[in-house]
């Protein structure tokens, strides 16, 4: 029937994406790029006489302008970081802090802090040789080291920006940057602790001994004297962090009218400028420069070519991020929003909001179960959602909570067809079937907590 026909355009964009991805294992960027094209062709024309190709590519530039500044700042600070030591001392500060008694607390607090700007895949390179360390001092409870590292970085991964997939469902909902980055740590925390817990169960149930991977060689660490200062190696990521809260703070008092409305008023116009993302990622970006800079004493051609490489890992996110933004905004032309909400918008208030963080949760593991990528299942639902219109009034709550239980989703259900499941194997040196008992359970926890707390959050704090 003819009102279907969204539904059947949705179908289709869909299994061209899974299709391309899973079957014919070509990459997330042309899957995504295709569907958007196959959706805006299958599509109702545009009424300013757009053709249904060319809006494709402005669709795509419209979603570069939001995330492609903000991405490849953040690979840059996170290669950075790597080089210079400055991840090196966070970790080793967690580690003097918590001590060894604690060492699963303190690898998943440094996966979780940097995670944010740094991939899942660089954190676990990172950290998984402390892992190793530690279990030759010990002897004991290596499952346990590298699940809370997982927990960490996998949790902020899919909760927290500047990480593109976070980053890219803010942009689509219309979530403030800010409020993304409060709200996905608030909801982030619960569900990493959960993860420890879960870490420590399965350690016990499994007694797996470390092995040694023919493939990859432990680095040599860093003397004391080649890291730096605490404070110098955690601003990078606490000063953007900062910078872009108090222009969220700013805006929500003005907003609400609370506190002295004459001097918010006055350095609005300021804290709009340092608040934005693009800026404060480049003021974290020189930070972090000028860190690696000073400690590994380079020349400016070696500092150069260290940016580049930054780049081109950013570069490929770039083009999936936007690419699934494209898919989306087709999805909108296709009139997929309506058709949905003709579905699931009978019911009133609160429940109604409910269901739309059960739905946004349930499509992203679906689609995480089918083609792997969080990223990928997390630009998608929230382009397919963003098709709504959802909002305050609509929700009862602030939309930032259908971010996060999207966030929750994209974790649920990670199997061979993910590369992240292969980064924890390959490189903890775990078998396919340990992997599959460890990894997949752990990341189901991670996803359940995180939509046990979204949905606690979106009641008792509804921010309307």
């Amino acid at each position: 029937m003819l009102e279907d026909y969204p539904f059947l355009i949705l179908g289709i964009g869909i299994a061209i994406v899974i299709g391309m991805i899973i079957f014919l294992k070509i990459n997330a960027f042309l899957a995504l790029i295709t569907a958007a094209m196959a959706v805006s062709l299958l599509g109702p024309e545009s009424a300013d006489g757009i053709n249904r190709i060319k809006r494709v590519a402005i669709a795509f530039g419209d979603s570069v302008s939001g995330i492609g500044i903000v991405i490849a700042l953040a690979a840059i600070i996170g290669k950075c970081m790597m080089d210079s030591g400055a991840a090196d001392r966070i970790v080793r500060t967690f580690l003097n802090a918590l001590g060894e008694k604690n060492a699963s607390l303190a690898l998943m607090g440094s996966g979780f802090v940097l995670a944010v700007p740094v991939f899942f895949d660089t954190v676990f390179y990172l950290l998984i040789p402390l892992a190793r360390s530690l279990y030759r001092s010990t002897k004991r409870n290596y499952l346990m080291y590298i699940m809370a590292i997982a927990a960490g970085g996998a949790i902020t991964h899919t909760l927290v920006p500047p990480t593109p997939g976070p980053l890219s469902m803010a942009d689509n909902l219309g979530v403030d940057l800010g409020k993304m980055i409060f709200v996905g740590v608030l909801v982030a925390l619960p569900a990493a602790f959960a993860g420890i817990l879960y870490a420590m169960f399965a350690n016990r149930m499994m007694n797996i001994p470390m092995r040694d991977i023919a493939e990859h060689k432990d680095p040599d660490p860093l003397e004391e004297h080649e890291l730096p200062s605490l404070a110098v190696s955690l601003s990078p990521i606490v000063l953007p962090v900062l910078m872009i809260t108090a222009n969220t703070l700013v805006n929500s008092m003005i907003a609400s009218g609370t506190g002295p409305q004459s001097l918010l008023e006055k350095i609005s116009p300021f804290t709009s400028v340092i608040g934005d993302a693009n800026f404060a990622l480049l003021v974290a970006t020189a930070i972090a420069l000028v860190i690696l800079f000073r400690q590994r004493k380079l020349t400016l051609l070696k500092l150069g070519a260290s940016v580049e490489n930054a780049l081109m890992s950013g570069g490929v996110i770039i083009l999936i991020t936007a690419g699934g933004g494209a898919f989306g905004k087709m999805l909108t032309v296709a009139q997929i929003g309506p058709a949905i909400q003709a579905k699931f918008g009978g019911a009133e208030g609160d429940a109604t909001g409910l269901s739309f963080l059960f739905l946004g949760f349930g499509i992203a593991a679906l689609l995480k179960i089918a083609q792997g990528s969080s990223t990928v299942a997390m630009i998608t639902t929230s382009a397919m959602l963003a098709t709504m219109n959802v909002n305050t009034e609509m929700l009862g709550f602030d939309p930032v909570y259908l971010a996060t239980a999207i966030g929750a989703g994209s974790l649920i259900g990670s199997w061979m067809n993910d590369s992240g499941f292969w980064i924890f194997c390959k490189m903890s040196g775990l078998t396919e079937e340990e992997a599959l008992k460890s990894w997949t359970p752990l990341l189901i926890v991670l996803g359940f907590t995180s939509l046990g707390t979204t949905v606690l959050l979106s009641i008792v704090w509804p921010m309307t």
